[in-house]
């Protein structure tokens, strides 16, 4: 299965944390889906061509010498959340009678096309998206009416995420120029394997920003869950209902010590911390709830080298197996709009995620186990993610500073 899956969850691990250090402040709390970005822009690459595409791969963590292997891993994972789906709801409805979890793994996502309504898209790419990415294309018309376009993506969106991310295109992030808009919507609600008691939730300190002490409600519970211990951290892995999902939470040993476990941060690692050996210990676990600002995330692209598809230097953007390009009319992404959400309580998780990406046209001019037993405490600046067991993908990720 990993094998499978293991194009898309490389792409999406790296980039993810590419971009964690870059879309906020490091003293601020972060939220992405590298799911949900990495599918937007494998969409897009599939209509890249020539040194566009080259450069794309380059920066997004894609194998530049099996693209078919990419686009194959995404279908991939689309298939393993419907089988992650059904078999919860095997193990829902046998432990009714027991008073085990009473709802299964909610794992939605979901693929369109916005395209300009007599625009000539090539008919193959049309088609790829189709079968690879299950994605529907539904005409509009951005040239006369962009606004009653905006309205109707966003719509989609808010539908597609069970209204947890809404207006994801802002104002007049499409126009008349606006030809093409891929967009992306995931949603996510798992209920912990072994839920945490509402009657053990208590006030406990929490060193917001590695320095000021807070008291927050802090969650707890003493069972098996997933321990390792590395150089100047440790991983905890906590998981949903079926075992394919977990949170993975990475804390620092310093409670001033998250900008250093950043840096030291690589996809190789949190592929090896995605299936820690069990350990029984006390652990204690603040609620949160994180709700990012919309985050644009083209000028963070362009300063990773990704130049060429937004047209730098003007003129370079080449989409070609998405539309012919003309003497002097060609396809460039103008954008790529991302939102999240996510909320942590007793019973699970709920999280969500929508990445746009409008494209416009342009004209030519391991270490050592502690001792039992352990009470751990995420008492202070900490990483987490929302993480695939088998391939080690983390469909979101994140930081956490102040879980107020």
């Amino acid at each position: 299965m990993a094998g499978d899956l293991g194009y898309a969850a490389d792409s999406m691990n790296a980039l993810g944390i590419d971009l964690l250090a870059r879309v906020a402040k490091p003293n601020e709390n972060a939220l992405i889906s590298p799911y949900s970005i990495q599918s937007a822009l494998a969409m897009t690459y599939a209509g890249a061509a020539g040194e566009t595409k080259t450069e794309m791969a380059k920066v997004l963590h894609y194998p530049a010498d099996n693209e078919a292997a990419l686009h194959s891993s995404f279908a991939a994972f689309r298939a393993e959340f419907e089988r992650i789906h059904t078999s919860t709801l095997e193990i829902v409805k046998e432990s009714a009678e027991h008073e085990g979890p009473s709802e299964a793994i909610t794992l939605e996502t979901a693929n369109r096309l916005y395209g300009q309504s007599g625009y000539a898209f090539r008919s193959e790419f049309l088609s790829f998206m189709k079968s690879n990415y299950v994605s529907s294309f539904q005409i509009c018309d951005f040239v006369g009416s962009s606004e009653s376009a905006r309205n109707e993506i966003n719509r989609w969106v808010s539908d597609s995420t069970h209204m947890r991310i809404n207006n994801l295109l802002p104002s007049g992030s499409v126009n008349q120029n606006t030809r093409i808009a891929l967009v992306n919507a995931v949603y996510f609600k798992g209920a912990w394997a072994k839920e945490f008691s509402k009657y053990s939730t208590r006030k406990e300190s929490f060193w917001v920003n590695g320095a000021n002490e807070e008291k927050v409600s802090t969650m707890q519970r003493k069972s098996l869950y997933g321990y390792f211990k590395g150089d100047g951290f440790c991983a905890v892995t906590i998981r949903y209902v079926g075992n394919d999902l977990q949170m993975l939470i990475l804390l620092p040993d310093e409670k001033d010590g998250l900008a250093a476990l950043e840096k030291k941060l690589t996809a190789q690692l949190l592929v090896e911390c995605a299936n820690p050996a069990p350990d029984d210990f006390i652990l204690h676990l603040p609620k949160f709830k994180l709700e990012p600002p919309l985050a644009p995330l083209a000028a963070i692209l362009q300063s990773l080298g990704l130049r060429m598809a937004f047209d730098a230097p003007k003129g370079s953007a080449d989409f070609e197996r998405m539309a012919p390009r003309k003497l002097n009319e060609y396809l460039y992404l103008s954008e790529v709009f991302h939102k999240t959400f996510i909320a942590v309580d007793e019973q699970g998780t709920e999280a969500a995620a929508a990445t746009a990406a409008p494209v416009t046209f342009g004209l030519s001019a391991i270490g050592p186990r502690l001792p039992k037993p352990i009470e751990l405490r995420v008492d202070h600046p900490f990483i987490f993610a929302i993480q695939h067991r088998a391939s080690g993908a983390c469909l979101f990720l994140g930081r956490v500073v102040d879980p107020r």
